[in-house]
């Protein structure tokens, strides 16, 4: 990490980041995973809120609904999504995952706890704590803004 943005901890924390998912997505693609970090995103959301709809997502991922279409579409056409008719109002559609999909779910979330794991590998269970609560703090102050 380069001496310059030492102390900007919003930076540190982007690189964190990068470098998590350079990982994450490495190993999907050596595990013969054929996903974009984008669709990644998609199936990790769906997976945690089943029978989403495309305006949830979309207000989620901060994306165009016309750019998430491609994305849901995309998914769809890998076996990776599903996508039915709210049956109270036919004009919403819900978004679910495939068995494949969640396959690819679970993996990510397996890689994600490996992960994690390596990323504070050597600290102790309240260094591990204290980190998780300032993260927090620092999440806060850009919910209350």
């Amino acid at each position: 990490m380069g001496e310059s943005h030492n102390e900007d901890v919003l930076w540190v924390m982007h690189m964190i980041m990068h470098r998590y998912r350079a990982k994450q997505f490495e190993m999907l693609r050596d595990g013969n995973h054929d996903v974009t970090h984008m669709e990644a995103k998609v199936l990790s959301y769906v997976g945690r809120n089943p029978g989403a709809a495309p305006g949830d997502l979309s207000r989620f991922m901060e994306r165009d609904k016309a750019q998430l279409a491609r994305l849901i579409k995309g998914l769809r056409d890998k076996g990776l999504l599903t996508s039915d008719s709210d049956p109270l109002d036919r004009r919403i559609m819900r978004l679910t995952l495939t068995e494949s999909g969640l396959e690819i779910r679970k993996t990510m979330q397996q890689q994600g706890q490996r992960l994690n794991k390596l990323g504070i590998r050597g600290f102790s269970e309240e260094e591990h704590q204290q980190l998780l609560s300032l993260v927090g703090r620092v999440y806060d102050n850009f919910e209350q803004e």
